[in-house]
C-alpha cells in the first residue's frame, strides 16, 4: 500500500517540532524511527496531512543520572537503552526489555519515546515503563507537564498527549536492588508478544501486562492480591480478572487469559514477589 499524500517537515530542534505541531494541530504527526507511523499510513489507518520528522534530532537522545531517577530522552534508540550501563545498574528490567524489541535493525532505528507515544498494547516497552512507575515529560506551546505512566495510555493507540504536545523525556525511578522479571510468549523471537508480563518487586510489587487489553495496563487484581497477603500462586490466578483480552489469529481471549496466569506466576517467582 502507498500512503496518502502528505507534506514533509524536517524539524531542526525539539522546539521547532513543537512549533510545527502547534501550527498544524490534528493534521500533523511526528515521525521518529518510523516503525509505528509508516505501517499505519501505508494501510491508510493514519492519514496525516503533515509529517514532522524528528528522527535526526540529537537534543532528545540521552540517558542521564537524575538523582533519584534516570532521565531518558524520548529519541533515545532502543539499542542505547539496551546497552546502557546506568540502566543496567539502576533499572535493569528496562534495559532487558529494550533488548526484546524486534530485531537488531529495529532496535538501532526505533526510539523509546516513539514506542510509548504509539501506545500499542502489544508493545514490550510500555509494560516495563508501567511496572517501573515512570513519569512522562511532555511539552507543548503552553509549556511542560508531567504525566504518570499509569495515566499516559488512554485507549487503543491513544495516549494523554494533546495534538500539539510532544513526549520529550521519560523519568525512571532508580530501583537497583529490586527483583524483576519480564516474561514474553511469542511464536518467533522478533514477533509481537501474544502475552507478556513485566514485574518489579521493591517493597511492593508492580505487574504490567502486554496484549491483555485495549491499552498497556497494570494487572490491578494481581497487585491487590499481593498487597492483601496472597501467595504468588494465588495472585497469579487473578491475572486476567477484570480484563478483556483481544482475539486475533494468534490467540483467543480464553487462551490469553490462561497464558497470562502462567506468565504472571513465572514473573512473580523470578522477581521474588509473594
Amino acid at each position: 500500500m502507498i500512503p496518502a499524500a502528505f507534506d514533509y517537515v524536517e524539524a531542526v530542534s525539539a522546539e521547532a517540532a513543537i512549533a510545527a505541531l502547534g501550527q498544524h494541530g490534528d493534521e500533523a504527526k511526528l515521525m521518529a524511527g518510523g516503525h509505528s507511523l509508516l505501517p499505519l499510513m501505508k494501510f491508510r489507518l493514519a492519514t496525516p496531512s503533515v509529517v514532522i520528522d524528528i528522527g535526526r534530532l540529537s537534543d532528545l537522545s540521552y540517558i542521564n543520572d537524575g538523582g533519584d531517577h534516570v532521565a531518558i530522552g524520548a529519541l533515545t534508540r532502543h539499542a542505547a537503552v539496551e546497552t546502557s550501563d546506568l540502566l543496567k545498574s539502576q533499572a535493569p528490567i528496562l534495559a532487558h526489555v529494550a533488548g526484546e524489541v524486534g530485531d537488531p535493525a529495529v532496535r538501532h532505528r526505533g526510539t523509546l519515546g516513539g514506542s510509548l507515544a504509539h501506545g500499542d498494547p502489544a508493545s514490550d516497552l510500555p509494560a516495563a515503563i508501567l511496572a517501573l512507575n515512570a513519569t512522562m515529560v511532555v511539552k507543548g506551546p503552553s509549556g511542560q507537564r508531567e504525566i504518570a505512566a499509569t495515566d499516559f495510555f488512554t485507549g487503543f493507540l491513544q495516549t494523554a498527549l494533546a495534538a500539539d504536545e510532544m513526549l520529550t523525556e521519560i523519568r525512571v525511578p532508580k530501583v537497583p536492588d529490586a527483583g524483576w522479571s519480564y516474561q514474553k510468549f511469542n511464536r518467533r523471537a522478533q514477533d509481537w508478544a501474544i502475552v507478556g508480563v513485566a514485574a518489579v518487586s521493591n517493597g511492593s510489587t508492580n505487574v504490567a501486562l502486554v496484549n491483555m487489553g485495549q491499552t498497556p495496563l497494570r494487572a490491578a487484581a494481581v497487585e491487590a492480591a499481593l498487597g492483601g497477603g496472597a501467595s504468588a500462586a494465588d495472585a497469579a490466578a487473578a491475572a486476567a480478572e477484570g480484563l478483556t483480552p483481544p482475539e486475533d489469529l494468534n490467540a483467543d481471549a480464553t487462551y490469553r487469559a490462561h497464558l497470562a496466569k502462567v506468565l504472571v506466576g513465572r514473573a512473580l517467582s523470578e522477581a521474588g514477589a509473594g
